[in-house]
């Protein structure tokens, strides 16, 4: 019978994924070795093969439970949304200072779920992309959904990236403790958005023939 894991060991487990991050953002993965990992973890390499059998597991289970926590908190927000009665605009507006409220704790693992998934191997890459795809897919749901006039089968890739433009490359300029919050950039990439998607969403259609620019 297998010794069960004991609650130390998931926590070392824990500290390793979160130096690991940091190494990885700022050497980048392939720059980063195992021994890079020990020191920073202030133990020896010896030890950390213990844990994990190569820097591909340590990134694997990085990534993997990074994007689960991703799915969950789709999921949560969708839940609130139920709870709480919200229409589908403000959903969509719960999802983003959800996701938003994630990165500004996470930075390390999203620099690494952008820079790193090509590193692994074919099959555990495939899980990862699988798990970000059905992200990007949960996404363009809550868009079609919140602004159903405005994104349809045409538009829905282009304006789904659109978004995810706005709000994954928040680690290269958005600072914790700057002038302005994670909080408060949520709140304007929804304004962005309503003044933007809900604008055109309420639109007539305009005539092709009709040259005039609209201000």
């Amino acid at each position: 019978m297998a010794r069960p894991r004991s609650a130390n060991h998931d926590l070392k487990r824990d500290q390793i994924l979160d130096m690991a991050a940091q190494c990885f953002a700022e050497r980048s993965y392939a720059a980063a070795s195992m021994n890079d990992i020990a020191q920073a973890l202030g133990t020896s390499k010896a030890r950390l093969y213990h844990y994990y059998e190569s820097k591909d597991a340590i990134l694997f289970e990085l990534l993997g439970r990074y994007t689960e926590r991703l799915l969950a908190l789709i999921a949560q927000a969708e839940a609130a949304a139920q709870r709480r009665g919200l229409d589908e605009r403000a959903a969509l507006h719960e999802l983003l200072r959800t996701f938003l409220g994630e990165y500004e704790t996470s930075a390390t693992r999203h620099v690494a779920l952008l820079h790193a998934t090509p590193f692994l191997p074919e099959v555990e890459r495939e899980q990862i992309l699988d798990r970000q795809r059905d992200v990007v897919s949960a996404f363009t749901r809550f868009l079609r959904r919140a602004y159903p006039g405005r994104v349809t089968d045409a538009n829905q890739t282009a304006v789904t990236m659109m978004v995810f433009g706005m709000i994954n490359w928040t680690f290269t300029w958005l600072r914790p403790g700057g002038p302005m919050s994670y909080a408060d950039f949520a709140d304007e990439v929804i304004v962005m958005l309503e003044r933007g998607l809900a604008a055109r969403d309420a639109e007539p259609s305009q005539d092709p023939g009709d040259s005039t620019i609209r201000n």
